[in-house]
């Protein structure tokens, strides 16, 4: 089962040196493990453009995020594996190495 563990934080900016190398080897170990599907980290909410093309007429662009909120997604790993209870674990060693919280969630599965 695949599972999106979301970084969340509360200040713009990098990870530090050793945020970054830490994060470097929890993502060498989802690799080596086969758990690895993919992951990034986004740029600061103030970068994003919200889209909507809802009601069929032309679509809307709005700068900045879509909710204004002191806490924001600042990247996010996929990952596969058999059931919550290891998403779990992954989703607490991902965030002692990224030193922030991580929210876990499946994706649907048919």
């Amino acid at each position: 089962m695949q599972y999106l563990l979301s970084v969340i934080f509360d200040q713009p900016g990098l990870a530090t040196e050793e945020e970054a190398a830490a994060i470097d080897v929890f993502n060498e170990q989802l690799q080596a493990d086969g758990q690895w599907v993919f992951a990034g980290g986004l740029t600061a909410p103030d970068t994003a453009t919200v889209v909507d093309g809802r009601g069929g007429g032309e679509a809307l662009f709005t700068d900045g995020p879509f909710v204004e909120s002191k806490e924001f997604l600042a990247g996010f790993w996929i990952i596969e594996v058999p059931d919550l209870d290891v998403a779990l674990k992954l989703a607490a060693a991902g965030s002692k190495a990224c030193n922030r919280k991580v929210e876990v969630r499946p994706f649907h599965s048919e």
